[in-house]
């Protein structure tokens, strides 16, 4: 994946559309693993972990429209909105509605199972006040009936007015290509901002860092709080082709550093094992990853580290 826009190519000017669009939602609705379908692969970390996402990523799919007008959307997959309370709390509310800024169009993930509406709500108040372009997208289609998600779409409705409302499943797919294709028809005439074969702007070292701490996520689930980051350390290409990396497990507090360790380090090597493993895949080139675990107390507190997960330090 690319680190910067500036090789987009100068020819995609005349005949070609491209917009941005805004992926908002109360936390865990799946919005990334919706940003991962449109885009058709892999691009944002998800886990049944709410707040997963941190930072505004853009994931960037490409279509055509009606016209057959080639259309790049810019799909910004933005943190979960929620009643923030810590430094880091607030730093993703910002960077979730920082992504909304300039939209052309903002879809609303909404979980019909849990619709976490005390998050919901105000962030429906919000949307009702908002000039942009609402769309109502209800996720998770093949877990609920018919019935009660055409109850829950007017409801929802009746307080922002979106101005479509779509059904789909985020995770088998179901109705994203009917929104995708719609989103190609909303996106106004204009060049490229990525070059075709970008998918994400997030760099390859950030993006390592991601699938470490969704794979923490993962295999640790409850077990670990949330109070935990990965902060690269080192991301060189080595002259056979292959990629190294290095990787600090940041923890909270010491009595969470055995539970990443795991029995003999039997846990930190299974994690590593299946972060190098879909990395290899990622990035199409063999990894070599060294994983260590460091304890700091109220990292989330830690300047440098947000700068690194590409949040602003909020007051």
């Amino acid at each position: 994946m690319d680190e910067s826009a500036n090789d987009a190519p100068e020819a995609m000017g005349t005949g070609t559309r491209c917009g941005v669009v805004a992926v908002l939602g109360a936390p865990n609705a799946g919005k990334s693993t919706l940003v991962n379908s449109l885009v058709g692969q892999k691009v944002a970390i998800t886990s049944p972990k709410a707040q997963t996402t941190r930072a505004r990523l853009l994931g960037i799919a490409l279509a055509e429209n009606a016209a057959g007008e080639p259309t790049q959307i810019v799909l910004a997959d933005t943190p979960g909105i929620f009643a923030p309370r810590r430094r880091l709390d607030r730093a993703m509310v910002n960077a979730a509605w920082e992504g909304a800024d300039e939209a052309d169009a903002i879809l609303l993930v909404v979980d019909p199972i849990k619709q976490r509406r005390h998050e919901l709500m105000p962030l429906i108040e919000t949307l009702a006040q908002r000039p942009e372009r609402r769309i109502l997208v209800i996720n998770k289609v093949d877990a609920s009936k018919k019935e009660a998600l055409l109850v829950l779409a007017q409801d929802l409705d009746a307080q922002a007015k979106f101005d479509e409302i779509f059904f789909v499943s985020a995770l088998t797919g179901d109705g994203v290509g009917e929104l995708k294709a719609h989103l190609a028809s909303l996106m106004p005439e204009g060049p490229w901002l990525y070059p075709e074969d970008q998918v994400s702007d997030a760099s390859q070292r950030l993006l390592a860092a991601e699938i470490t701490r969704e794979q923490l996520y993962l295999q640790l689930r409850e077990e670990l709080p949330y109070d935990s980051a990965i902060r690269p350390e080192a991301y060189v290409e080595r002259p056979d082709g292959s990629v190294e990396i290095r990787q600090q497990i940041v923890l909270g507090r010491d009595s969470q550093k055995p539970i990443v360790l795991g029995k003999g380090g039997a846990r930190i090597k299974a994690i590593g094992e299946a972060s190098r493993e879909e990395l290899s895949k990622l990035l199409g080139q063999k990894v070599h990853l060294f994983l260590h675990v460091k304890v700091q107390e109220n990292w989330a507190e830690d300047k440098e580290l947000y700068e690194v997960l590409g949040l602003d330090w909020v007051k």
